[in-house]
C-alpha cells in the first residue's frame, strides 16, 4: 500500500495549471489499477522478507491476568487478493481489500504471577478485510495525504501454542483467542493510519526545489489542489527552471493550456512552451550553453581546420597579421533559445555568438573577432513504437560582425560556408538519426509503450501506457 502511494506521488512531479503551470499529468483509473496489480505481485513476492513487529499485552482470565508477548514472527503463507482501488471524485482514492488470509509462525512468552512459560505458535487469520479512503490535498505547495475513513475486520483467527508448559494455558485459550482477534482487528487500521502519517511527514519535509544537475533546479510545487475525478487524478506543478547560481525569472510569462484526459491510457502528460523555454533560459543563465572548439575536435580527414592559414580563405588579412597559428572558437548562446509549438510543428530561434582566438605557443589566446549568428529551425516529432522520430530543417541563418581586433571584413562568405555546413553535413546526419529513431527514456526501470505524442498550440501532449521494470510484473 505504501508503494502505491509513492507511485502516486511520483506523478505529482509531472503536472501543472493556472499559476500557470508548465507541466500537467493525469493518472487514469486504468493506470491506477495497473500499478495496483504490479504492486500486489511485488508484495506477494516480498512477504517472506517482511519482519513483523512484536505484539504484547495482557489478557484477563478468571484468576487474574496473563502477560504475553508474541515475537520473531514471520509470514509462512499469504493469499493476497488484488485490492479494489478507485478514485473518489472530489476526495482522493478508495481502497478495499477483502478475502485476505495469512499464516504466521513465531515465538511466545507468558507470565502469570511467578509462572513463566514460552514456546512457539501458529496463527492463521481468515478473510481479513480493509476499507479505507485517502484524501489528496495541497499544503505549502506540495501534495498532502490523509486518511478519512478506515475500517477493518477479521472473520476468524486460529491459534495453536506449542512447547513449554503451554498445556497449562490451553483451558484459557478462548480468552487469548478473543483478545488477539480484537487486537488484530484494531491494529490493522492503526497501522495503516500510522503509515499514512509517516508518509505525510516525509512529504512535508520534501523540498519543492528539485535539483536537476549542477547547473539548474526545477520548482516542482503544486500550483493548485489535485483534481480528482472518478476517471483519474490530475496534478499541476509549476515546472519552472532556475539557475543554481544565478536564479531569476525569465523575461517571458507562462502560458495556460488544458491537457485532455485520455482514459484509454495509463498516463497523460503535458509540457508547455514555458517549461522548455524556462529550462533553456536557466541553462543559458548558468553558462551551460557554450563550448570551446579546438582543432583536435575536427576529424583529420576534414578539408578545413582551425588555423589562421585556412581562415585566410575567408578573412584575407588574418594570416598576414598572425601567420601559421592554430585557432580556437568559443561558441555560446548569446540569448536563451526560444521554442514555440504550433499545431504539429516545433519552432526554435537560436541566438549565438562565436569568438575566435589565435593561439600562441605559450597558450596565450589572442582575441580576433566575434561573429553573431541568428538562426531559426522548424521540426516535427512523433513516436513510433518505442522510438522518438522526426525531422528538422533550417529556416534561416544570418551572420553579422559583432566585434573585431583585425579590422572589418565581409561576413557573406562565412555565412554561406555555415549554411553549407548545416545543410550538407549537420542536418543530414541529425535527420538520419531522427529517421532511425531515438529510444524512449526509462525512469527507474519503467518504460513507455503504446505512446502517442502530439504537438498542440502552445504545448506538447503525451498519452502513454507504462511497462514495468521487471518481467515478473508484466
Amino acid at each position: 500500500m505504501k508503494m502505491l502511494l509513492v507511485a502516486l506521488l511520483l506523478i505529482s512531479t509531472t503536472q501543472t495549471h493556472a499559476e500557470d503551470s508548465a507541466l500537467q499529468a493525469v493518472l487514469s483509473q486504468k493506470g491506477l489499477q495497473t500499478v495496483t496489480h504490479w504492486l500486489t505481485d511485488w508484495l506477494q513476492n516480498e512477504l517472506g522478507n517482511i519482519t513483523l513487529p512484536a505484539v504484547e499485552g495482557r489478557v484477563f482470565i478468571i484468576f487474574g491476568s496473563v502477560e504475553y508477548v508474541l515475537y520473531n514472527m514471520s509470514i509462512q503463507r499469504c493469499d493476497l487478493p488484488e485490492p479494489s482501488v478507485a478514485f473518489s471524485e472530489g476526495t482522493g482514492m478508495s481502497l478495499q481489500v477483502s478475502g485476505l488470509s495469512i499464516a504466521i509462525t513465531g515465538l511466545w512468552n507468558t507470565r502469570y504471577g511467578v509462572i513463566k512459560d514460552g514456546g512457539w505458535f501458529e496463527l492463521v487469520m481468515f478473510t481479513v478485510s480493509l476499507n479505507t479512503v485517502l484524501q489528496f490535498g495541497r499544503e505549502d505547495g506540495r501534495l498532502s495525504i490523509s486518511t478519512t475513513v478506515c475500517s477493518a475486520d477479521v472473520e476468524s483467527v486460529q491459534m495453536n501454542f506449542h512447547g513449554g508448559g503451554s498445556p497449562i494455558f490451553q483451558p484459557f485459550l478462548k480468552f487469548f483467542h478473543k483478545h488477539i482477534t480484537s487486537e488484530i482487528r484494531a491494529k490493522i487500521c492503526q497501522t495503516f493510519v500510522k503509515e499514512i502519517e509517516a508518509l505525510e511527514s516525509h512529504l512535508a519535509a520534501m523540498s519543492v526545489a528539485l535539483k536537476v544537475d549542477s547547473y539548474v533546479y526545477m520548482n516542482i510545487s503544486l500550483t493548485d489542489s489535485p483534481l480528482v475525478k472518478d476517471s483519474g487524478l490530475g496534478l499541476n506543478v509549476k515546472g519552472e527552471f532556475y539557475s543554481n547560481n544565478f536564479p531569476s525569472e525569465p523575461p517571458f510569462s507562462s502560458n495556460h493550456f488544458e491537457l485532455s484526459w485520455r482514459e484509454d491510457y495509463m498516463v497523460s502528460l503535458g509540457a508547455s512552451e514555458f517549461f522548455v523555454n524556462s529550462a533553456a533560459y536557466a541553462y543559458q543563465r548558468a553558462g551551460a550553453l557554450k563550448i570551446r572548439i579546438t582543432d583536435d575536435m575536427i576529424p583529420k580527414a576534414s578539408p578545413f581546420h582551425l588555423n589562421t592559414s585556412q581562415f585566410g580563405q575567408l578573412i584575407p588579412q588574418l594570416p598576414k597579421k598572425y601567420p601559421g597559428l592554430p585557432m580556437q572558437l568559443l561558441l555560446y548562446a548569446s540569448d536563451a533559445p526560444l521554442f514555440s509549438f504550433n499545431k504539429t510543428v516545433i519552432n526554435v530561434n537560436v541566438s549565438a555568438s562565436v569568438k575566435a582566438y589565435a593561439m600562441k605557443t605559450n597558450s596565450v589566446a589572442i582575441p580576433l573577432f566575434r561573429l553573431d549568428v541568428e538562426s531559426s529551425f522548424s521540426g516535427k516529432a512523433y513516436i513510433d513504437k518505442y522510438l522518438l522520430k522526426g525531422v528538422l530543417q533550417m529556416k534561416n541563418l544570418t551572420v553579422t560582425l559583432g566585434a573585431t581586433e583585425i579590422g572589418c571584413f565581409p561576413v557573406g562568405p562565412i555565412e554561406q560556408a555555415l549554411k553549407l555546413i548545416m545543410s550538407s553535413f549537420v542536418l543530414p546526419k541529425l535527420n538520419a538519426q531522427l529517421k532511425d529513431g531515438l529510444p524512449l527514456p526509462r525512469v527507474k526501470g519503467f518504460g513507455l509503450r503504446n505512446s502517442v505524442m502530439t504537438i498542440e498550440n502552445g504545448f506538447l501532449a503525451l498519452a502513454t501506457d507504462l511497462s514495468a521494470p521487471y518481467d515478473s510484473w508484466q
